[in-house]
């Protein structure tokens, strides 16, 4: 099934191009079915790009969905024209009435600042809040995970001794009961991601209270992947939506301002940069955005209207 997204958004020539069925607005009214509605609160820089890369992964699903593009009222974009924002961009404060079956917060080049110092951290707080009762279930990426679980549990961040940037090697956790979680059914038991941040949260830092489940860490790169099965969060420290080029691009700009940038590590065939990388966690991505939208669809009720009205699962 398709992707709904606005007609003339950039990404949807792109994701035509790769085969990703992209529909028109006018061809989804005439569709006797409710659409998965999910809003997504891109925080990036080169917002075009985020949205490209998590619509690929949305619009694979077996499911229509239909995306709301937000972003900030209260911090204004500097890296895309607002020529785009007011085409294809609405804020939070426009859609706060509304109910959505699911939530994606992406991350934000503001790791090395204390949270409170964000400019638009009291409208991401009241955003985390809001999703509590307006989203069926929520999907938290990079410092986006990070700021979730400060706000909500007070888990501090740590400053790296340096970037930690690649491809990492990472681990399904197993349980006790051999039973693979909803969103790691199909996953090998060691799996690649690409890592890209400054901080990291710490597993020793999670409150043991909470019902926070650990899916997926790292030996080299940390924790990776964390399941709150209450309110249906995910909090991913990572990013398995980047597409192949996306850590390259990263490097020549962190080259651009300082010549010692180290390689991202196991990227670059025999380490050369010249060389084109080899993507080896497009399947991983596929993955789990596929697990979690089928989760959601299987837990959300019909009448999106009755979102936030239901008893929220138990901790399994």
């Amino acid at each position: 099934m398709p992707i709904k997204i606005p007609n003339d958004l950039p990404a949807a020539e792109k994701l035509r191009e790769e085969g990703v069925h992209v529909i028109r607005e006018d061809e989804a009214l005439r569709q006797d079915i409710r659409p998965m509605q999910i809003a997504l609160l891109n925080l990036m820089p080169n917002k075009p790009e985020t949205e490209t890369q998590l619509a690929r992964l949305l619009g694979a699903t077996p499911l229509q969905v239909e995306l709301t593009l937000l972003t900030t009222s209260t911090y204004e974009s500097r890296n895309t024209p607002q020529s785009h924002l007011q085409a294809f961009y609405t804020t939070w404060e426009a859609i706060r009435h509304r109910k959505f079956d699911g939530l994606i917060v992406t991350g934000a080049p503001v790791e090395m600042l204390p949270f409170e110092g964000v400019d638009y951290w009291d409208e991401l707080c009241a955003v985390f809040d809001w999703s509590r009762t307006h989203c069926h279930s929520t999907f938290h990426i990079c410092w986006g995970a990070q700021a979730a679980l400060y706000h909500f549990y007070g888990v501090p961040k740590h400053v790296l001794p340096a970037k930690r940037f690649g491809i990492f090697k990472h681990y399904v956790i197993e349980r006790r009961d051999a039973r693979r979680p909803p969103l790691m059914r199909g996953f090998d038991d060691i799996f690649y991601v690409p890592v890209s941040r400054h901080t990291e949260v710490r597993a020793e830092d999670l409150p043991k209270d909470a019902g926070l489940e650990v899916l997926a860490v790292s030996n080299a790169a940390g924790l990776c992947l964390v399941h709150e099965p209450a309110h249906r969060a995910v909090y991913m420290f990572n990013h398995l939506e980047y597409d192949s080029l996306t850590l390259h691009r990263e490097y020549l700009r962190d080259r651009e301002k300082r010549p010692d940038v180290s390689l991202p590590v196991n990227y670059y065939p025999d380490d050369d940069p010249n060389q084109p990388p080899r993507n080896r966690w497009r399947a991983y991505a596929h993955l789990l955005f596929g697990n979690w939208i089928n989760e959601m669809y299987q837990t959300t009720p019909y009448r999106i209207e009755e979102i936030g009205e239901l008893p929220r699962a138990r901790a399994a």
